[in-house]
């Protein structure tokens, strides 16, 4: 077995192992590392192969910690290998482990999706030398917990799977003269960023700027992977959404819906035509992305009402193993789990006063 670092020359290939693996991910994708290219981050992806063909690989993602001369590194979604197979892992995360202490890193983060139930994987790498930390729901970088519906199956079969009350909703706004757009274009983006701000404003969540899903859109919307959905309502944009699209997988991102309209069911609409769109690109499952960790969320659950929506077109609920560090450097590596809640305490205080500058509402 033969592992190196990739280069451009490995970029095609690469991308049809990531989209090919059953646990493949758009955030693996050559394409992602250079979205994040343009945000400070440093893109390095590793290969191995044998007898010519490549058996595992990932994208990991550096990224220089201020004032200091080392870096943390994480590979989201990754790495993308058999992780059944204790030896691969083994071997495979030794030279990620020489690649990324080359670099000056203090750990290394992935994240694979793979099921919460794979123990074996799990214990491959414990064994490798990743630990798993506890953080649950929305709490990592990415969902521990999503949705994910099944497409590999007639669209009339789809829509009959889906709860009575959401097939009822998604037909109410059809004769409400709702219409969905996924012919967007690059100049729809500030439509599609002051409904999200709304939504942010409303959810109290905090939102990227408008130069990074303009950049999202240079770099993946030629590539085929990313489409813009607006939804209208007597001719004003009521609800919008991302969906990525890679390999066999549509994943449903960036989901934003007005104060206003929302009885005439905008956001039933527009999933339906969304999932319509990715079976017709030849989809196996549709993405719904992040939910709370309870099957059944409680009342008072933030999450609730997200999970209540989604179960409503009938996906299956998986829970990932979810993060796990590899530690490079000890002490650093203590320095920076006290210092971190701080500093994205700071860091989202400071966003959250700029969306409300933004909107006018201190």
């Amino acid at each position: 077995m033969d592992i190196r670092v990739a280069s451009e020359q490995d970029r095609q290939r690469f991308n049809e192992y990531i989209a090919r693996f059953a646990t493949g991910d758009l955030l693996q994708s050559y394409e992602w590392g250079d979205l994040k290219a343009r945000g400070g981050w440093k893109p390095i992806r590793v290969v191995a192969e044998s007898s010519g063909e490549i058996i595992a690989a990932t994208s990991m993602l550096k990224r220089i910690i201020p004032k200091t001369n080392r870096c943390i590194m994480y590979a989201p979604r990754g790495p993308v290998l058999d992780t059944q197979n204790g030896q691969l892992v083994r071997e495979f995360t030794e030279f990620l482990k020489k690649t990324a202490l080359s670099e000056g890193a203090i750990l290394l983060k992935i994240d694979p999706p793979v099921p919460i139930e794979d123990d074996l994987s799990e214990a491959n790498l414990r064994s490798a030398g990743f630990n798993r930390l506890s953080a649950e729901g929305f709490g990592g970088t990415q969902p521990k917990c999503v949705m994910q519906l099944d497409l590999d199956k007639p669209i009339d079969e789809v829509m009959a799977s889906f709860k009575e009350k959401w097939r009822y909703n998604i037909r109410l706004a059809n004769r409400r003269g709702v219409t969905v757009s996924l012919d967007c274009t690059r100049d729809d983006l500030p439509t599609f960023y002051n409904i999200l701000r709304e939504t942010a404003q409303r959810d109290g969540f905090l939102v990227r700027s408008l130069q990074y899903f303009e950049d999202m859109w240079d770099v993946l919307v030629p590539a085929g992977f990313m489409r813009l959905a607006l939804t209208y309502y007597q001719d004003k944009p009521v609800a919008g959404a991302i969906a990525y699209l890679f390999g066999d997988k549509a994943m449903y991102t960036y989901g934003a819906s007005s104060n206003e309209h929302r009885n005439v069911m905008p956001n039933h609409l527009m999933q339906w035509e969304l999932i319509q769109w990715a079976h017709d690109e030849g989809c196996k499952w549709y993405d719904f992305r992040g939910v709370s960790p309870r099957k059944q969320p409680v009342e008072n659950d933030p999450l609730a009402g997200l999970n209540r929506f989604k179960e409503g077109f009938n996906p299956r609920f998986v829970e990932y193993i979810g993060e796990y560090d590899l530690v490079l450097s000890p002490s650093f590596y203590w320095l920076w789990s006290v210092a971190r809640p701080w500093v994205s305490k700071i860091l989202k205080a400071r966003s959250r006063a700029k969306t409300q500058a933004a909107t006018g509402d201190m």
